[in-house]
């Protein structure tokens, strides 16, 4: 199919162009993997029966493995050094699935089998003694078969240990994968500090990118909601506005990651310290989404908070003709753990606009088992018009759920609001987009100031 023949999103390039470059990979490590099996074919031992020290035999000797896999330290003194080669090649099972047949018609589905070595297994599993003697012993600390070296398997693996012999032998701290990753970018867990503390003080690249998304480590560390790895690259000149691939920056990744309740509160610390140290809350990725739009999906109000508070467009449109209250709607009935309402009410409060009135029976649907957001969506007018297609928006389980909410909500069709929420409603038209702002500056009691933005009460009146 020719590319001319179509009409392509720069998306859809995209994609193409990352499935070329995943291919043009995978023929490289065939060919690197061919080669080493080629020449572990063709080696000979030497005369004595002690064989040389050039990478690429490959050994099978299960004692081999045993000692190597559970770190058998006075095992592995035993057989390098005297008997086998420190660079020796092994099999092990890969991350990555693939088909395979054994016999005709017969496929299963199984691990790739990828070359590693004594290094890389040593290296990965903390056994740092067991490490230490092979690299006496002169192993090649940068010796990659696999695409990977051992020191992007210890940082990969948070072996803070390894990770310091690794490098007082000479590894490279910035060498880079098959993949496209150094082994900054590959410390993605918090007990992984010490090794990112490691490698910054060897004088690895902050600031260097992965091939396949452009990420630099700061984007990684914000994603993953890394506190202490993206106050330490900060401090180490890590450019906080700098965009990747997707024109994202690290403040994008924070508010685009999905996460649990239990790590909202991370997030938004990583968030805040962020925007504290410079990141631009009017940045735009590919698809034209402010950070906003990001925190909206993902339903984290405290980032919402903060970032409407710097002053972001709260009615900024993306490509697809979303503005962030879209967003946030789009997200209520897959988060409501993070209680979806509070961001509605922030949105509305910092002068979103509202959701036309036509379209509440279709946000009823996908709303209702969020009744504080409903709440807050309707508490925007001073008049509407209830249907009987808001009743049947409402499934019956729901309904009978949040009995006494749905029962004041359709009252409303027979009864005209308070004169309390009219009040409220002309308060707000007139201080518009601001009564976030100007709300709490008025002289009256809390309890007024709360209502007028839209406190929770659970029943429409």
């Amino acid at each position: 199919m020719s590319r001319h023949s179509f009409v392509f999103s720069s998306w859809s390039l995209r994609s193409l162009e990352l499935e070329r470059e995943a291919l043009e990979r995978d023929r490289f490590r065939r060919q690197y993997q061919s080669m080493c099996v080629a020449r572990a074919e063709s080696y000979k031992p030497r005369g004595t029966g002690t064989l040389g020290s050039e990478p690429g035999f490959l050994c099978k000797d299960p004692l081999v493995h045993n000692a190597l896999f559970t770190g058998d330290n006075q095992r592995v003194r035993q057989l390098f050094g005297n008997k086998w080669p420190q660079n020796l090649l092994l099999l092990a099972s890969g991350h990555d699935l693939k088909w395979h047949s054994e016999k005709p018609g017969i496929w299963s589905l199984c691990y790739k089998q990828e070359f590693i070595t004594p290094l890389q297994i040593t290296a990965s599993r903390g056994y740092d003694k067991c490490l230490q003697h092979l690299l006496t012993s002169g192993a090649d600390v940068d010796f990659a078969p696999g695409g990977k070296t051992a020191l992007h398997e210890a940082c990969e693996n948070s072996q803070s240990e390894c990770t310091r012999l690794l490098l007082t032998y000479g590894a490279n701290p910035n060498s880079i994968s098959e993949d496209g990753y150094t082994p900054l970018h590959l410390c993605t867990a918090p007990e992984s500090l010490r090794c990112v503390e490691l490698l910054l003080r060897f004088g690895c690249n902050v600031n260097s990118r992965t091939e396949d998304k452009g990420d630099t480590a700061l984007h990684i560390a914000a994603r993953f909601a890394l506190e202490g790895h993206v106050q330490l690259y900060l401090r180490h000149g890590a450019s906080v506005n700098r965009l990747n691939e997707s024109e994202q920056s690290p403040l994008h990744c924070v508010c685009a990651q999905s996460h649990s309740s239990e790590d909202a509160d991370r997030y938004f610390r990583v968030c805040h310290y962020l925007i504290e140290h410079g990141a631009s809350v009017e940045a735009l990725d590919e698809e034209k989404q402010s950070a906003l739009h990001l925190a909206c999906r993902t339903v984290n109000y405290r980032m919402v908070d903060l970032l409407l508070s710097q002053g972001i467009d709260v009615n900024r449109m993306d490509y697809g003709g979303n503005a962030p209250m879209h967003k946030a709607l789009q997200a209520v009935a897959y988060k409501l753990e993070h209680e979806p309402e509070r961001t509605v009410r922030s949105l509305l409060n910092y002068g979103s606009i509202r959701i036309w009135p036509g379209a509440i029976p279709k946000v009823l649907r996908f709303c209702c088992q969020s009744p504080r957001t409903i709440e807050v969506l309707v508490n925007v007018y001073d008049r509407l018009k209830v249907t009987d297609d808001w009743v049947e928006s409402v499934p019956l389980k729901v309904l009978q759920e949040h009995q006494d909410f749905y029962e004041s909500l359709f009252a409303l069709s027979q009864t005209p609001r308070s004169l309390q929420h009219l009040a409220r409603c002309a308060i707000r038209r007139h201080f518009e987009g601001h009564c976030q702002e100007r709300i709490p500056q008025l002289p009256l009691p809390t309890f007024l100031k709360n209502y007028l933005l839209l406190q929770f009460q659970d029943y429409i009146s």
